[in-house]
């Protein structure tokens, strides 16, 4: 058994509360760079969130923000 599916059976049934964190450690990752990389963080916790918490990963990818003026 990986090291993935230790952690996904440990977190199972505490999807809520990954959510919570994922949530909770990408915002402050934006605080820290002050939202130079909003966009990959984004990405992240969506897979993260995907992987192990709520989330679907057969859900498409949000739209890219418009390109910079």
């Amino acid at each position: 058994m990986s090291v993935l599916d230790k952690l996904k059976q440990m977190l199972k049934g505490h999807e809520s509360k990954v959510d919570k964190g994922v949530d909770k450690a990408g915002d402050a990752f934006d605080a820290k760079t002050k939202g130079k990389y909003s966009g990959h963080v984004d990405k992240a916790q969506d897979k993260l969130k995907g992987q192990f918490g709520t989330g679907s990963q057969d859900q498409p990818p949000p739209p890219p923000p418009p390109p910079a003026s």
